[in-house]
């Protein structure tokens, strides 16, 4: 049986992302400005993290 939902590596990721910087903000931080703050950089990392490892996979199988 198929899933309902078919997500690309893409969305999988972005979504895994989301969710993981809401959780690390709300656990960690005490205010509400420091939770979104930190959020919003933890989610800026995991992008730009998954950027970068992604053009190294691109280079090195090319």
């Amino acid at each position: 049986m198929e899933p309902i939902v078919k997500l690309s590596h893409f969305e999988a990721t972005f979504l895994f992302a989301l969710f993981s910087s809401v959780i690390l903000g709300v656990v960690s931080k005490k205010t509400d400005k420091e939770r979104l703050r930190y959020g919003l950089t933890a989610f800026g990392w995991y992008a730009v993290t998954v950027f970068g490892l992604g053009w190294l996979m691109y280079f090195a199988h090319r």
